[in-house]
């Protein structure tokens, strides 16, 4: 089972305790599924119960015994756990969890983690003439529209050569409407620093790297091709993930899902829808580009152990390691695209 897929069970109980009528609430459209935090236990934890507990006229850890009797016994949930005022933390059948979550990645390929259809949200983003902002909210829109919601970004001052070198685009220049702004502000890096003299994808990962409250360094560090460059790193397991594929393709075996090891990078995978929609609403695509260096680093030492070696002939190892580096390659190719930056088959 995979983050997704939890989520959905976790609202399929609360729709079953709805119809029940052991809750007497309205579903919500998502429900929030993460690692669990201190004091916590097994794979996920939610937070549901906290949520309800109000509009439901209960207790959140009356709220949680009932979601509980509807979890226990799900497919691929092994043990559900209450702790605190009302968290729910699951257990999953950590095997079959981890071949559905590359499966899943697979089938989805660089659309993995964004929604399904839309959400109606409306969304305006406006920001004010400085190039780091418009950026911002450039990606900013990308990820909240991989969520499901409609935007619309306009800026003030906005100058065509941020078009020509960055790749920005803004759907208007002027003033956003007054019902629907949301400014989008971010520190903007040093007067005399040029984004734009480091190329497009150098220069829009120097602004979208830092948090938008920190000051963005601009400097040739980002050009570096060696691995102190976070910016390489991402684009080099990428690139090392789809030589991979290529291959394993002229030695004749193709990528099955199986069990593999790999738990770092696994649940690195795993945390990516989750660190989609945070990013989308919090506008922070800063959340995407750091939970990019993680996957890379997670899969850099993994990547050299998929293909046989010597006389080994391709076994179910191989498929399944291969499977996980493909979807190792969907991810960072789909986080990079969400970024506007490419993601180079070879580097």
């Amino acid at each position: 089972m995979t983050p997704v897929e939890l989520s959905r069970t976790v609202l399929h109980a609360v729709r079953r305790a709805v119809d029940a009528g052991e809750l007497s609430v309205a579903v919500p459209t998502r429900a929030v599924v993460a690692p669990p935090g201190p004091g916590g236990c097994g794979d996920y934890a939610t937070g549901i119960a906290l949520q309800l507990a109000r509009p439901a006229g209960q207790t959140p850890f009356r709220v949680a015994e009932v979601l509980r009797s509807y979890l226990v016994g799900t497919d691929g949930i092994t043990d559900v756990v209450l702790t605190g005022p009302g968290f729910l933390n699951i257990s999953l059948d950590r095997a079959a969890s981890d071949v559905g979550l590359v499966a899943e990645i697979l089938r989805r390929g660089d659309r993995y983690g964004h929604a399904d259809q839309p959400d109606g949200r409306v969304v305006q983003l406006h920001c004010p003439h400085d190039l780091r902002a418009v950026v911002v909210a450039e990606a900013s829109a990308r990820l909240l529209r991989s969520q499901g919601a409609l935007v619309r970004v306009s800026a003030e001052g906005f100058e065509d050569a941020w078009t020509s070198v960055l790749g920005v685009t803004v759907d208007a220049v002027g003033h956003a409407p007054a019902e629907l702004p949301v400014n989008v502000r971010a520190v903007p890096a040093h007067g005399s620093a040029d984004p734009m003299s480091l190329g497009r994808d150098a220069g829009r990962w120097a602004l979208l790297h830092p948090a938008a409250g920190d000051r963005p360094r601009i400097g040739d560090e980002h050009l570096v091709q060696r691995e102190g460059n976070p910016l390489f790193r991402v684009r080099y397991a990428h690139a090392r993930a789809r030589a991979a594929a290529r291959n394993a393709a002229g030695l004749g075996f193709t990528a099955a899902p199986g069990p593999v090891a790999e738990r770092d990078l696994l649940a690195a995978l795993a945390d990516h829808p989750r660190v989609l929609a945070a990013a989308a609403d919090h506008r922070a695509p800063d959340r995407l580009a750091r939970h990019l260096v993680t996957v890379a680093d997670a899969a850099l030492p993994f990547l050299p152990t998929v293909l046989p070696r010597g006389g080994e002939k391709p076994s179910a190892a191989h498929r399944a390691r291969l499977a996980l580096a493909e979807a190792v390659g969907a991810v960072l190719a789909g986080g990079l695209a969400l970024l506007g930056i490419d993601a180079p088959e070879h580097l």
